[in-house]
């Protein structure tokens, strides 16, 4: 059966002599000679572990569907990771099959010919006219180096392992097995440890995204001055993320004074005083879909005052802390309860807290500013493999080629009378990101200064 067009319903009429029009007078632009995607060999790799683990039996992971925005617009696609994962391929209502005998199929919706139909130039959501061109299945088959078939052509009657909650007509077609949920662990624990092509395309991502900071502080002379601040640095970055890769990997949270209290600040809709910090938390993803996850804390005058460089320092003793611990073996949550503890020590040593330090660590009273985890597993989702079962991720140990943040703050809510008045409304988050090795971890995000001497001699440096 055909799909109806997704046209308007304002569009004009299609008389008979235009529909015969449009089908003829073209060039032949079929491309030959292909280079296959840079991970396209990695991909098969991955592609053949999935079908390692579950021998004998049928996956099925589609890429995803079309979102509204609003009407008749659609947001700009992106494909799930797990399907990105094991195809490189991102085009909506697409989906990878694993047969039982361990061969992959690609079904996809190749390029509409000119000479049958009228999709290529009527169709809003599909057609070549409206949102670009599709490979054909050829091409497909160059380019991501699998079998290609067109997506008609999709059984999905047969008993199968199925990525549910990703493209709802192959929920409904597809029959529910109990080992559903087993297919969609496993898709995020195998991109627990990142290979070589991996780690490559986030260090890209990491290092666009330290352009993108240092735009954001020669920026700031003009930020300062307009009402939307905030905004107007959010776009700054957002800039660079387009230039030099996808887009950002996460909404990016621009937030200055007591806004930095707000885990998640997105609105990013305030404006900017010279006297408070600003905390941008920001991730280019790259081409491939990777993403970067880095935040730094930054005087907006360009130099700490001392009770923001009081804050400052334990938050970044906290880190330090959290990195040390960091190597093959070390469980997971070591570094978090690493650098609370010391956030514990600070807070006790300044007062804020009577408890000891132990004490504060058993009742977690020291949450109250720092309500966060320290860090997550990075990678295609700047939250990665959340899938993945407690045991070999939460309460796992780290590998070599495990990809994370480390992240410790404190948020000092502006309306909390525990605190000195001066402490009110400071927000600190210092997040860099580090791949484990074989005897410890690299920071990625080293470009970026973290102490806070260093990071006034690389504002002062950027700024005019």
């Amino acid at each position: 059966m055909t799909e109806p067009l997704n046209t308007g319903s304002h569009d004009l009429p299609i008389t008979p002599e235009l529909a015969e029009f449009m089908r003829t007078g073209w060039a032949d632009t079929r491309h030959t000679g292909i280079a296959p995607l840079p991970v396209a060999p990695w991909a098969a790799k991955r592609r053949a572990a999935l079908a390692a683990r579950f021998p004998g039996e049928r996956l099925v992971i589609p890429s995803g569907t079309l979102k509204v925005r609003s009407n008749d617009c659609d947001y700009r696609f992106r494909p799930h990771s797990a399907y990105s994962y094991l195809t490189g391929a991102g085009e909506p209502d697409d989906v990878l099959v694993v047969e039982p005998s361990g061969e992959a199929r690609l079904y996809l919706r190749p390029r509409s010919p000119r000479d049958e139909g009228e999709e290529f130039y009527r169709d809003r959501r599909y057609g070549e006219f409206w949102v670009g061109r599709r490979p054909d299945l050829a091409e497909a088959a160059e380019l991501y180096q699998i079998e290609c078939a067109h997506i008609r052509d999709l059984d999905l009657a047969r008993p199968a392992r199925v990525l549910r909650g990703v493209d709802p007509s192959v929920d409904a077609r597809a029959p529910r097995g109990d080992g559903d949920a087993e297919l969609e662990s496993f898709l995020s624990e195998m991109r627990l440890v990142k290979d070589e092509w991996e780690v490559g395309e986030l260090q890209h991502a990491v290092d666009a995204t330290g352009r993108g900071f240092e735009d954001v502080v020669r920026a700031l002379p003009q930020a300062l001055a307009h009402p939307r601040g905030e905004r107007y640095l959010e776009g700054v970055f957002g800039l660079r993320s387009r230039l030099e890769g996808n887009a950002v990997g996460y909404e990016s949270i621009v937030a200055s004074g007591a806004h930095a209290c707000v885990l998640h600040w997105i609105r990013n809709d305030g404006g900017l005083d010279p006297a408070n910090l600003l905390l941008l938390d920001a991730g280019v993803e790259t081409d491939t879909l990777y993403t970067a996850d880095v935040t730094r804390t930054l005087p907006l005058s360009g130099r700490f005052s001392p009770v923001q460089r009081q804050a400052y320092e334990l938050v970044l003793a906290a880190q330090d802390a959290a990195i040390a611990t960091l190597r093959p073996g070390a469980r997971f949550r070591d570094f978090h309860l690493a650098a609370m503890r010391v956030i514990c020590e600070g807070l006790h040593d300044w007062g804020v807290l009577k408890d000891s330090p132990d004490t504060l660590m058993e009742t977690g009273l020291y949450r109250r500013y720092t309500l966060c985890s320290s860090g997550h597993m990075l990678g295609l989702d700047v939250h990665d493999c959340a899938r993945s079962r407690a045991e070999v991720y939460l309460d796992g140990v780290l590998e070599e080629g495990h990809v994370l943040t480390v992240e410790p703050g404190l948020y000092f809510q502006p309306d909390d009378l525990t605190l000195p008045e001066e402490l009110r409304g400071i927000g600190i988050r210092i997040e860099d990101d580090l791949v484990v090795t074989s005897d410890g971890a690299t920071l990625m995000s080293s470009s970026l200064p973290r102490d806070p001497d260093a990071v006034e001699s690389w504002m002062s440096a950027l700024l005019p």
